[in-house]
C-alpha cells in the first residue's frame, strides 16, 4: 500500500513552522530539507521543503509561495488522553494563533487543528440520545474543551 504524506503549503516559514510542531510533540524530528536551486523559482539556497516527523507521522513543509494558504477545511486532529494533555497541546499550539470554536485552533502558521479528548466519539453516540445531545450542546459552548464539563453535563438528570 503507498504511504500517504500530507504536503503543507507555506509561503516561506516552512523550515520554522517544522520546527516548532517538531517542539511540541514527542518522538518527532525533522528527517531532511532541500533548497531552491538555480533553476528558481525562488533563490538558490532557499529553502523549498522540510521532511518531518511529528509522533510518527510523516509530512512535508513546502515553500511555494503566497498563491495559498491553509483554510479550516483542513484541520490536524490530536486525541489527548486526558486534560493535561489537551491543555498542553492547546497551550502551545495556539500561542500567536487563534482559538476557535469546539476544541478547534489556529496555529501562528495559519493551520487548523483540533485537539480534543479520547472517547468523544462514543459518548456523543451514546445510546441515551439525551447524554449525546447534553455532551454535544457543552462541547459547542467551549473553545478549548474541558473534558470534566463535558462528561458533567452529559451526566446532569
Amino acid at each position: 500500500m503507498p504511504r500517504i504524506t500530507p504536503n503543507l503549503w507555506f509561503d516561506t516559514k516552512g523550515q520554522e513552522a517544522a520546527e516548532f510542531y517538531v517542539s511540541v510533540f514527542p518522538n518527532s524530528e525533522i528527517k531532511s530539507i532541500t533548497h531552491y536551486n538555480d533553476a528558481g523559482p525562488r533563490p538558490a539556497g532557499t529553502v523549498l521543503t522540510v521532511a518531518f516527523v511529528l509522533d510518527g507521522q510523516e509530512y512535508i513543509a513546502i515553500n511555494g509561495g503566497p498563491e495559498f494558504t491553509f483554510t479550516e477545511a483542513v484541520s490536524l486532529m490530536i486525541n489527548c488522553a486526558d486534560q493535561k494533555e489537551i491543555d498542553h497541546y492547546w497551550s502551545k499550539l495556539s500561542e500567536g494563533g487563534e482559538e476557535g470554536p469546539c476544541g478547534w485552533l489556529k496555529d501562528k502558521y495559519g493551520l487548523s487543528w483540533q485537539v480534543v479528548p479520547g472517547g468523544m466519539d462514543e459518548l456523543l453516540n451514546d445510546s441515551d440520545p439525551g447524554r449525546a445531545q447534553r455532551a454535544m450542546s457543552a462541547v459547542l459552548g467551549m473553545k478549548k474543551l474541558d473534558v470534566a464539563a463535558i462528561y458533567a453535563a452529559a451526566d446532569e438528570a
